[in-house]
């Protein structure tokens, strides 16, 4: 597959009129994992900048999961006996995952956000392996999915989660520890090498220090020990003052706006436009573009949904040179097509889902390091292309044990007119540029043609054996929906975005 080069060169302006089906597809395939037909029709013709404040406006308001019954146990709750325990942990966190991936499906914007941001300020929770943590990490993730980013680096380098993930929960004041200061620079706020020194990290880490008090470990909040804190004097980016966890995160802010909005807008941008940032050499503006989304970023207070207001209104996201240029993660494979083809799906199918992304380097809460999971190019390497494709083909077939009727709905759903349609060939290209954001390639347009027109289809619309016309509503047509389905998820083109 060839990899796209960023050679969008158009503006940050807002993008006049209306959605049309490319630009409402190209919208819900980057702020949400897809949408539906329905979604996508009443997408279309709507003011481009009411829909997109109206799909913020959603997303701020739409509440977080339900806290369950277990999200504030202790070890007291749990069974003594391991092998119990251990059962009841896996089942609380199996059922809070699933429920989690159920809102991916449905959520748009907020959870897409919350999943992105779990990919940023990341835990593994192998590490801690306490469902109450995790419950309280993505409760912070998705009440400051869209809110301010300085609230959110704040609070989420006082989770317990991340607490425990990165050492602050053993970071005395008589012998401080770096793993957290370190990151809250390299990775969360500045980018590596960016604007820090070492000595800034060794300064910061006895200013983070106290947040120890851990009472029953992994399982209860983690509470400030005044008595091992470093109450010393520190200097920290040239200035001198006893820093303590809330003058940290003021004084980074202070003293690094710029760098921290730069870097901020060019991960959002890479996420939601073009995994390739650095396009000097490719006619494009795209640095341009990140200095402009970072100075709408530092000039709202570091208000993550103005500057996602601005990104998604603009020409630039809306450009040709924009679309289908993401390759899919793997949950952007399982999620999408649940909500492009709006196929019946149970907690089997969400389960489904979370073992193969686990499968294919996507482990849900589990990124291979602090670093996150790997993007774009590297979901298509060689150990992960043929379980892309077989487990891609293994939902479409269960979809269709389940309900073959299904495959024949959709198609009538996203074909013109499909109860006088008698051209099987607009049928094909209907459901490609429902399911592939840049079309096919123009030499196997004809083979996606010959998928469809398969030889069962002569005794309907073919002399002498038919009448010479041809349905959707046809017996046997579900069943060449559902081919030409496989034969697509095969193609290259599938892969993007």
């Amino acid at each position: 597959m060839e990899y796209f080069v960023n050679c969008n060169s158009a503006s940050l302006n807002p993008i006049a009129g209306s959605l049309d089906k490319q630009k409402a597809e190209h919208l819900y395939r980057r702020l949400g994992f897809s949408a539906s037909v329905d979604t996508i029709t009443n997408a279309v013709g709507q003011n481009v900048s009411a829909y997109v404040d109206n799909l913020i406006a959603e997303a701020i308001s739409m509440p977080e999961i339900a806290a369950p019954i277990w999200a504030n146990w202790t070890g007291a709750d749990y069974p003594e006996d391991d092998d119990a325990r251990n059962q009841l942990r896996n089942q609380q966190k199996q059922e809070f995952i699933s429920l989690y991936i159920n809102g991916l499906v449905t959520n748009n914007l907020k959870d897409r956000l919350s999943f992105f941001w779990s990919n940023h300020f990341v835990t593994e929770y192998r590490n801690y392996m306490a469902p109450p943590l995790l419950y309280r990490y993505v409760d912070c993730l998705q009440r400051n999915a869209i809110g301010n980013f300085k609230d959110f680096v704040s609070e989420i380098g006082l989770n317990d989660a991340m607490l425990f993930y990165l050492d602050g929960v053993y970071n005395n004041g008589n012998n401080p520890n770096e793993n957290y200061a370190r990151e809250l620079y390299e990775l969360f706020t500045l980018g590596e090498g960016n604007g820090y020194t070492e000595e800034d990290i060794i300064e910061t880490a006895r200013a983070l220090t106290g947040w120890v008090e851990r009472g029953e470990e992994s399982y209860t909040p983690i509470t400030f020990d005044p008595t091992k804190h470093d109450t010393g004097s520190k200097t920290i980016f040239g200035q001198t003052d006893t820093f303590d966890y809330d003058g940290v995160i003021t004084n980074l802010f202070d003293q690094r706006e710029e760098k921290i909005s730069w870097f901020i807008c060019k991960k959002l941008y890479e996420f939601f436009v073009h995994p390739d940032s650095d396009d000097e050499e490719n006619n494009g503006n795209a640095k341009q573009i990140v200095d402009e989304l970072a100075a709408v970023f530092r000039g709202s207070g570091f208000e993550i949904a103005e500057v996602l207001r601005v990104l998604f209104k603009s020409e630039h996201f809306y450009d040709d040179e924009a679309v289908g240029v993401i390759i899919k993660s793997p949950f952007d494979i399982y999620i999408n097509l649940i909500n492009e083809t709006n196929f019946t799906f149970d907690e089997d199918t969400i389960a489904s889902v979370e073992n193969t992304c686990r499968l294919l380097g996507q482990e849900i809460f589990n990124p291979p390091g602090v670093e996150g999971w790997y993007r774009d190019r590297y979901w298509i390497n060689t150990n992960f292309m043929i379980g892309r494709w077989l487990s891609a083909e293994l939902y479409l077939q269960t979809a269709y044990n389940v309900s073959s009727e299904q495959f024949r709905d959709f198609a009538i759903s996203v074909t013109p007119n499909a109860s006088t349609e008698s051209n099987p060939d607009r049928v094909t290209d209907a459901i490609l540029d429902k399911l592939l954001p840049k079309g096919i390639a123009a030499d196997e347009l004809q083979n996606a043609y010959d998928v469809f027109r398969d030889d069962a289809l002569v005794q309907y619309y073919a002399p002498p054996e038919g009448d010479g016309t041809w349905s959707l509503y046809y017996p046997g047509a579900e069943v060449l929906v559902f081919q030409l389905m496989m034969h697509i998820i095969r193609q290259p083109e599938f892969q993007l975005k």
